[in-house]
């Protein structure tokens, strides 16, 4: 009887608990082919072609109701949501032994289980909730109360965007002194007119910072942010510079620009002083203002400093005083001292003149508002390095040069030094290698910002509480053909033993890494290149992923070697697409952290409209754009900027509709500009229109902007040669290009394999790489209509997309000035999607056809009239519309005077 229950007892174990060796290798294999394939029709590897990726299965531990199977880190490449992880599971589960068919399948790779790996934004709501309630989650999140900086002048404040929340973002490399050379150079190669130092830089800063900034975030870079060559400096312990009202009195150290060259270890942070008075909250009892002598008319950046002290004032209020006006701030002095700190980008008239305020008023009384100096504009380096022999000499320390370049162009180890932060955060390696200092300083500088807040309250800082970090670069590798290299993630979740201060869990990297890079490649694919490559999300060491004490990722948005990825990463149309992309993988993964809903900003107006509607006023009307990749993404309302004669813009005024009645004094030109908003933030803006009414006036015109073609230099690719064409077509830059080096030397297929630089395919000339290139500035109305109001006659204006929607009549004009520019048909990347930026579509040849039948008069300007009409694959009716209604024979040639007065 004995013998039998242990027989039974035995018999139950088994039948629980059965070997996974019972599941063999031919299984164990066959799954293996089956996850490569499920992963390789997601994720690529490999740079000369694509490669599959493929995933063995080191270990099963199985079971009648669980079968666990372990998987190399290969598999971890995947992006698992719930649905696709649990197909995945089914493709598995159907080639397991009969006796397994019913068992839940867990499948682990590197180190967790593939469910761990979705990221918290794509997971089941209720159950992400009650892990978080039950501390299964911990979130990485701050409790910090006010911001750094809040603009207190913006007409609307987003809700479900980003504000409150402090996002650290570089744009990869930048210039560097070489101390085995001894000379400065650029990190990575000239190829296809530009380099990764200067390249990455075309996406942060006119795009990616902006939309954050416009979400409401903070954004702080370790490198200048302004191209502008000029920087003016004003310091309370310059004379003539500062001055103020009031009970101040002596502070700490602070700024002071006492030498001209800085060497290692000088810090114009602790050459200086800075003032203090007391906070009060009724009217304003001290006043600190800092003078400047602009030396031209332009934008510039704004950054102050101050110094931290436990009785800062959280709302210190400074006021920026330009062309367009005042705008105010409130910065959080609890935080953030001791460096620049930026407010924003402002024009500014040539000469000397006030340009910053700050008021002692606060909402709390008896706190302390720090006053020490104001920087405008970018400048030039003025670091000064040396080769590390030199460095050996008696004296030498104060021995080498500059690097002679405008800042914005040097890498991140100088910029941190003119910003006050120590030799531990920039120059990790002591002096000795520029390189790696490069590099390395990024990540200790996102500590060095965080130490002393609740991120690392164990760790000196300046005690701001980043939410995240990303490192936007672009990687290299060459493809035959037309092969993209794609997108690739970097994150490392193995340090501190795979958690962060507080207890957030590493893998938190790995979900902003997929949310960022998933959004990238489905854009891409959805709009002009369905063939784009998603790589690789890598778990690896690299430093800038390991070091930062938050969340970060590294993006290598495409190969910058790779012709085919730079025909589309040159075009600004998909600069603009990408940085929206990595903006809204940043929100998505931002607001999963914080459980709360967001809502994407809007994209720009479109068809505005700026016509005389009586006496004294200007009907302005527009069109919001849907976006069809997010849904959330409608404007909910409208902020009309107004700029006045030659002044700026001023902080705009908020509209619930899309059209607004304006009344304009006769005699002055006033320009307009629409952004749309809702609870995500603010769009871009729209173009700039202008209207002006002369005192008796001749007549009026209408200026029709039919300019507003961004593109990529013509590319060109055969059986023999690759490369832009800057000799037929440079391209049009969206307001400006700070990435274009020079032109294109070496066409040479033959050459793609080539590893010297200066002959290899794609080889380029380096003359303009200091220079900031101009492009379209969507503000020619104002422009051609100084002219129109010199000869005597009022004009309004409009866009040729209201035109060709026919909400604006040309038949009231008696003459239409048509601003065509640089349009040309333009083609984006390869030319998989639909050619853009006719000169003359349909709608507007169908328009112009029936106002100049009914005797108007029109003026057309522009470089491609004739050319983009008769181009080889123009329809017959363009053709016709050439000869019919513009008279033009042929595309060559002068151009002639219409038959019914209409000028060409």
């Amino acid at each position: 009887m004995k013998n039998k229950v242990l027989y039974t007892l035995i018999s139950l174990f088994a039948l629980g608990n059965v070997s996974a060796a019972e599941i063999g290798s031919a299984t164990r294999q066959e799954i293996g082919r089956t996850l490569s394939r499920i992963v390789s029709r997601e994720v690529t590897s490999g740079y000369q072609k694509p490669e599959p990726i493929t995933v063995r299965v080191q270990a099963v531990k199985a079971s009648r109701s669980r079968v666990r199977i372990y998987a190399t880190a290969a598999l971890a490449n995947y992006p698992f949501r719930e649905e696709n992880l649990r197909a995945m599971r089914d493709s598995v589960r159907a080639l397991l032994p009969h006796e397994f068919r019913k068992a839940a399948v867990e499948l682990y790779t590197d180190g967790r289980e593939a469910s761990e790996l979705i990221p918290l934004a794509c997971r089941n709501a209720t159950q992400l909730r009650k892990a978080v309630d039950k501390k299964k989650i911990v979130l990485f999140t701050n409790r910090s109360g006010r911001p750094l900086v809040t603009r207190l002048s913006a007409p609307e404040t987003p809700g479900r965007g980003l504000s409150g929340r402090h996002i650290a973002l570089w744009q990869s490399h930048g210039r560097y002194f070489d101390q085995t050379e001894n000379r400065w150079k650029w990190q990575r190669s000239a190829l296809w007119q530009t380099c990764e130092d200067l390249y990455t830089q075309s996406y942060v800063l006119p795009y990616l910072v902006p939309m954050l900034e416009n979400a409401g975030a903070c954004v702080l870079l370790p490198r200048e942010r302004d191209v502008q060559k000029y920087e003016v400096l004003a310091d309370n312990d310059a004379a003539g510079q500062y001055a103020e009202e009031g009970a101040w009195e002596s502070g700490g150290a602070g700024f002071a620009h006492l030498r001209q060259v800085y060497h290692t270890g000088e810090n114009p942070f602790r050459d200086g002083t800075t003032r203090r008075v007391r906070t009060v909250t009724g009217g304003a009892t001290g006043r600190a203002v800092w003078q400047a002598d602009i030396p031209e008319r332009g934008e510039y950046a704004v950054y102050v400093s101050y110094e931290s002290t436990p009785e800062s004032a959280d709302d210190a209020h400074y006021t920026v005083r330009h062309l367009g006006g005042e705008t105010s701030f409130a910065v959080n002095q609890t935080m953030g001292g001791g460096t620049w700190i930026y407010l924003g980008r402002f024009p500014f008239a040539a000469g000397r003149q006030e340009v910053v305020t700050l008021s002692n008023r606060s909402r709390t009384g008896g706190r302390i508002v720090s006053a020490d100096a104001v920087k405008i504009g970018g400048g030039y380096g003025n670091v000064a390095r040396t080769s590390c022999d030199s460095l050996r000499l008696p004296g030498a320390e104060h021995a080498g040069e500059t690097s002679g370049y405008p800042r914005f162009c040097e890498g991140a180890r100088y910029w941190l030094q003119w910003a006050g932060f120590p030799e531990e955060v920039y120059t990790p390696k002591n002096n000795t290698d520029d390189y790696k200092d490069d590099y390395m300083s990024r990540a200790h500088w996102v500590n060095a910002l965080m130490g002393g807040s609740e991120r690392l309250p164990d760790s000196a800082g300046l005690r701001i509480p980043v939410d995240m970090a990303l490192a936007f670069h672009s990687d290299a590798g060459v493809r035959d053909g037309d092969g993209i290299i794609g997108t690739l993630g970097i994150f490392f979740t193995r340090e501190n033993k795979g958690k962060f201060q507080g207890g957030a869990d590493r893998y938190r990297s790995r979900d902003l890494t997929d949310l960022v890079q998933t959004q990238i490649v489905e854009d891409i694919r959805r709009t002009c290149e369905p063939a784009w490559s998603r790589r690789g999300m890598w778990n690896r060491a690299y430093y800038e992923a390991r070091v930062p004490g938050v969340p970060t990722m590294l993006l290598e948005l495409l190969s910058h070697q790779n012709f085919a990825d730079m025909r589309l990463g040159h075009d600004p149309r998909f600069k603009f697409l990408v940085s929206r992309a990595v903006y809204k993988g940043i929100l998505r993964y931002v607001s999963s952290q914080y459980d709360l809903p967001y809502v994407v900003q809007p994209l720009p107006v479109e068809a505005f409209a700026a016509e005389f509607a009586g006496a004294g006023e200007v009907a302005l009307s527009w069109s919001p754009a849907m976006d069809p990749l997010e849904a959330t993404a409608a404007p909910t309302g409208y902020v009309v900027y107004t700029r006045v004669d030659d002044g700026g813009f001023d902080n705009g005024r908020y509209v619930d509709k899309p059209r607004l009645t304006v009344r304009q004094e006769p005699g002055r030109t006033y320009s307009y500009r629409v952004t749309a908003v809702n609870e995500g933030g603010e769009s871009f803006p729209s173009e700039t229109l202008a209207a002006c009414r002369v005192p008796d006036e001749k007549g009026c015109v209408l200026i029709v902007n039919g300019f507003d073609r961004v593109s990529a230099p013509q590319s060109e690719r055969n059986d023999s040669l690759a490369g832009f064409r800057m000799d037929l077509d440079g391209g049009v830059a969206d307001r400006q290009d700070i990435a274009f080096i020079g032109a294109q030397r070496v066409f040479d297929l033959a050459q793609a394999r080539c590893n010297v630089d200066s002959v290899a395919l794609g080889a380029c000339a380096c003359d303009w790489e200091t220079d900031v290139i101009g492009g379209n500035t969507f503000d020619y109305p104002a422009l051609h209509g100084r002219s129109v109001a010199a000869a005597g006659y009022s004009f309004c204006s409009a866009s040729a997309r209201a035109v060709e929607r026919g909400e604006v009549s040309l038949e009231a004009y008696p003459a239409v000035d048509l601003i065509l520019g640089k349009q040309r048909t333009t083609p984006l990347g390869r030319g998989v999607c639909e050619a853009a930026f006719r000169t003359f579509p349909p709608e507007l040849q169908a328009v112009l056809r029936r106002y100049l039948a009914g005797g108007g008069g029109l003026f057309a300007s522009g470089s491609y009239v004739a050319a983009d009409l008769w181009a080889e694959g123009t329809p017959e009716e363009g053709r016709a519309f050439a000869r019919e209604v513009l008279r033009i024979d042929s595309g060559r040639g002068t151009l002639p005077r219409t038959a019914d007065g209409c000028g060409l």
